[in-house]
Parts: structure tokens; sequence; C-alpha cells
């Protein structure tokens, strides 16, 4: 990370000054010895939106957003065979150099890299099928795509992004992070309970982790080069191993149905793992020395990705079914801001210095028909008992004109259970259930639910598009490939 130079008008400017210069903590994905870099105009936080295929980019100085990316069309435009754009904009990671962007889409296999100081696009990669993560080597000599649909991570030419290896997993990479040091990179399953040790010289596996469960989406390593911390959604933990030989497994922490992604911060009060609980609405924050949880955050609805600023004084949060960024201020532990944002964002990254110069507005667009969202809850019924009162199932209704995406973080049921979502006539869920997608919990009870259809004009009673009689969304239990009593309703 490189050191800004700024003027200032006053003593007190001037001591700041004095007083950063010499902090040298580190942040993740960088080195412990590297220079914080205090938040300012020319740092850019990203967003990959899912389900607008757009990516946000907002300005953490006054955590405002500039605009969007535009990657892709909304359903049911990119339904056509003809249709060139990207499909569900998803994964995200960034050059050492903080110049080039690199963004998934799991729809349309493809990595796009993106100029950070222009908005640009300048390149697409198109890789295997289904994606999940890429990111630079910490030299930028390779980008790394985990190619979660097949069983290799994909090794892109850092500078012209054209794939020249590949590097065989086990099915399912799911995400791959580095060793601050560049030696090692470390590529964790989401279809089998193993993560993968690879010496990033030789592309050879060095070791292996057992996982508690084979679905783990994120990984992250500390700016130390001690530890490696990684989730695992379906059954809501995170655990911890050795960075270095012989890879031990440290630590496993039970952190809460939907874990989603994890994330470094190291501050004057010791270095954190910040982690993502979207069955809760919560991050939760460790310290890595001893494992101690030091503060649950309340954030909003489902919260998925996670990225620290380049000096550790802020955490960005994706809100994948609230639409928004939220912004934690890392000493107090309290949300300081929420920007609304694209629809249902997936991985964060911030960068420092993406801007070096000018207002990096250039390319953007404004939010247009992502920014129309319908938020929802539903509550567990009378009869049922055992469910998490304070993290009722949130349900969005992304807008992509006359059709909406639906999606459902579930959480409260039983585990390892068939369920429908559906709608039904009646308020408490009596009388005929109209399916709308069947689904299957993990082993936490929990479940992302996902549906398309005109479905914000039956079950919204303000919109001004609704026709005919209203319905009302439900989760029941499948008994015998039929809906059984009624779990779950629509909160009015």
């Amino acid at each position: 990370m490189k050191r800004r130079i700024f003027q200032f008008d006053t003593l007190a400017g001037a001591i700041a000054l004095a007083v950063s210069s010499v902090a040298f903590a580190g942040q993740a994905p960088g080195s412990e010895s590297a220079p914080d870099v205090p938040v300012s105009h020319h740092d850019r936080v990203y967003a990959a939106e899912q389900f607008s295929n757009t990516v946000s980019v907002t300005d953490p100085a006054d955590n405002r957003l500039l605009g969007v990316i535009r990657l892709g069309d909304p359903s049911p435009g990119n339904f056509s065979p003809l249709y060139r754009g990207q499909v569900l904009v998803h994964g995200m990671g960034f050059s050492p150099d903080h110049k080039t962007l690199a963004v998934v889409s799991i729809g349309s296999n493809s990595v796009t890299f993106i100029d950070t100081a222009t908005n640009a696009i300048k390149h697409v990669t198109y890789v295997g099928r289904s994606p999940h993560e890429a990111f630079f080597t910490p030299d930028g000599k390779e980008v790394w795509v985990t190619v979660r649909g097949e069983n290799y991570v994909a090794v892109l030419d850092g500078t012209t992004f054209e794939e020249k290896t590949r590097i065989m997993t086990p099915a399912g990479p799911g995400m791959q992070i580095f060793s601050p040091d560049g030696k090692y990179g470390y590529v964790c399953s989401s279809f089998n309970p193993e993560t993968d040790v690879v010496s990033v010289a030789d592309h050879q596996i060095v070791g292996k982790v057992r996982q508690d469960s084979p679905f783990c989406p994120n990984i992250a390593a500390t700016p130390d080069g001690k530890q490696v911390w990684f989730t695992l959604k379906d059954v809501g933990r995170t655990q911890v191993f050795e960075a270095k030989p012989p890879f031990r497994l440290l630590k496993t922490l039970d952190t809460g149905p939907i874990t989603n992604h994890v994330n470094i911060v190291k501050n004057a009060n010791g270095m954190f793992a910040y982690v993502t609980i979207g069955g809760l609405n919560e991050v939760k924050v460790f310290r890595t020395d001893d494992y101690t949880q030091v503060a649950t955050i309340p954030v909003g609805s489902l919260p998925h990705g996670v990225w620290p600023s380049g000096d550790g004084s802020r955490v960005y949060v994706g809100l994948e079914n609230g639409d928004a960024l939220a912004a934690i201020d890392t000493m107090t532990n309290k949300v300081i801001a929420q920007v609304a944002i694209g629809q249902a964002p997936q991985a964060v990254t911030y960068v420092p210095d993406a801007v070096p110069s000018g207002d990096g507005t250039q390319n953007l667009q404004p939010l247009g028909v992502a920014g129309n969202t319908a938020h929802l809850q539903m509550i567990p019924t009378a009869a049922e008992t055992g469910a998490p009162a304070k993290s009722p199932t949130s349900v969005a209704l992304f807008d992509q004109g006359l059709l909406q995406v639906l999606q459902a973080s579930v959480t409260g049921l039983k585990p390892r259970q068939p369920y429908v979502l559906g709608l039904a006539d009646n308020p408490d869920g009596s009388g005929a259930i109209e399916g709308l997608a069947n689904f299957m919990t993990n082993p936490a009870g929990s479940a992302i639910v996902n549906a398309i259809g005109q479905i914000r004009q039956v079950v919204s009673v303000n919109d001004p598009q609704a026709k005919g009689t209203r319905r009302y969304l439900v989760i029941a239990p499948l008994v015998e490939g039929k809906p059984g009593s009624v779990a779950q309703v629509q909160a009015l």
C-alpha cells in the first residue's frame, strides 16, 4: 500500500498525519508490515450485486453511492439466447496495485476486469462452470479463480487475464485467499469437507485441512501470516487453522445460521475477525488471539460480504436482503452509516487509493430499477415453537421490471427437512397453498430460497400494480409431497 501526502491548514492536522504515518498495522489481504491508508475520497467500496447484475461504487469518505457499473440486464432480458451481458454478478477481488477489480459472474462463467480509476471494463475472461471468487496473488502475476461447478482453480495471467493453467482440487472449490507473503494459496471447498493449501510457486497441493462440513463459501488470512479463518454456511460455524505447516486446526466456533463471510481487522485494540451471520442479521466479532467474542452488531437483513478499510477503522458489510451497504466503526463496533446500493449484494471489497486523481465517476450509471425492492418478514405460527424470535425469515422482492426475483433468508425451521414456500389464501396460512419453491433446510434449519414471477403484485398491500385477490406468503413442511401444517406466515 502506498503512502499519501496531504496538506493541512492546522496544527492538529499535522499532528494527525504524524501519528498515522508511523502506524504500521496492515490490513487484510495485505501484510502486517504494510502502512495503514486513512479513509479518503480516493478510496472505493465495491459490491457485487447478484440480481441487478451490477457493481455498486461507494465513496467511503462520505458514505455516498456514486453509481453502478452495469455488467448485465435484469430478468427476463438475460434469458435470451442472444444475450451477451453477465448473469449473477457475485464474486470480487482486486490487484495488489489497487488498479484492477476482478468481478466473477456465476451464471455467465466469467471474470470481468475493471479499471478502478475509470470504472471501464478492460477485459472479460470466460472460465469453467459456475466460478465463485477470483483474487490476485500478492505479486500481481496471477489471478486464481475458483471454478465451483467443476474441480479446479483456473489460474489466469495477471497481465493478459488469459488462462494459463489449472490447479486440480476436489469438486467444488469455493474461494481462495493467499498468505500475505505470497507463499501459499488457501482454497476451501463448497462441495467437499476439505480445504487445500497450495504452493503458489509450483501450484502443488502441500497441505489439507479438514472442514466440519462440505459448504465453505469464504476464507480470510490474518495480516500477521499466522492464521486462516473460513466459514461453513450450512452448519453455521467458523474454523481457524495455522497458516503455516503443519496447518493445524486451531479453533471451531459455533457462529450461527447462514454464516456467510469473514474478514480480519487490526486496530489499536488488537486483531479481530468479523463474521457475517445471515440468519441472525448480525455481525459477530472475535479476537484472533484467544477467540473470545467481543461484540454482536445488528446490521440489517442477511449480511453477506465484509471488508475492512485500509486503516482498519471501518468494516463494510453488504446486506443481501436489504440492498444496502452498512459501515461499522471498528473502535465502537457500531453501525455509523447505511448506503442504498444494488440488488442482493454478495462479495464486498474496499480498495484504498482506487482513484488516485479526479472524481472517479466515469462510466457509472444510476441505480435505476435496481433501487426498487420490497422487503417483507415471515414469523412462526402460534403452533410453532423454538423459532428464533429475534431473527424472523426475511424476504426481498427484487424488481426486474414486470417481474420480481424473490429471495427468502429462511431461519427457525427443522434441520434437513423438505419445505415449500408458497402463497396462501388467508393471513393465517389457511386455505389452498400455491407453491413457489420447494427447498431442503440445512443442518442449522436454514435455507436461502429463490423464486421469480409477479409476486409483489399479490403479496404487497401497498403495491399500485396489485390486481385481484391478495395472497400471503407461507412456509409449510412437505408431507408426502404436499404442504402440511403451516410453520411460518407473512408478517402484516
